[in-house]
């Protein structure tokens, strides 16, 4: 039994709509997103200023699953925004030939989108004079390890 109502019209209703996709404002909103998400963002926005720093003990399992890489300072909108910043200075196995299966990132695995691993802690804001991106810290990006011995 479908669920599609005609409501007083002699059209021929076929459950569909005339959207197609990547066009509605939603659509376009995520897209936008998604390409700002490692970009520099425009000149003269105000940021803050965002300190990523471990709290889980070293010898805690989720390390193993999202290696650390110390304490990180980020220029970014939002506490989120400064954790997708580092995170996405991070290999993915999207940007090396072998993912883990078909259309997998690894972005969302990052130690520093976890909150039982990292804490962000804000230490300045409405700065002009920075760029979005990762001011202080090294992320290196051998979080990807090889599945083969070498």
């Amino acid at each position: 039994m479908s669920n599609v109502s005609k409501t007083g019209t002699d059209d021929i209703n076929n459950a569909t709509n005339p959207n197609t996709f990547g066009r509605s404002v939603e659509s376009q909103a995520q897209i936008a997103d998604a390409a700002a998400q490692g970009s520099p963002g425009s000149a003269g926005e105000p940021l803050r200023i965002y300190r990523l720093e471990p709290i889980a003990a070293p010898d805690d399992p989720r390390w193993a699953n999202s290696p650390g890489h110390g304490v990180v300072v980020v220029a970014a909108r939002t506490p989120g925004d400064a954790r997708i910043m580092a995170a996405s200075r991070e290999l993915d196995f999207m940007e090396v030939d072998a993912a883990p299966a078909e259309d997998v990132t690894t972005a969302n695995a990052s130690a520093f989108r976890d909150d039982k691993l990292y804490t962000v802690i804000e230490i300045d804001r409405d700065r002009t004079d920075v760029s979005r991106g990762i001011l202080e810290g090294n992320i290196s990006v051998d979080t990807i390890r090889p599945v083969q011995p070498d």
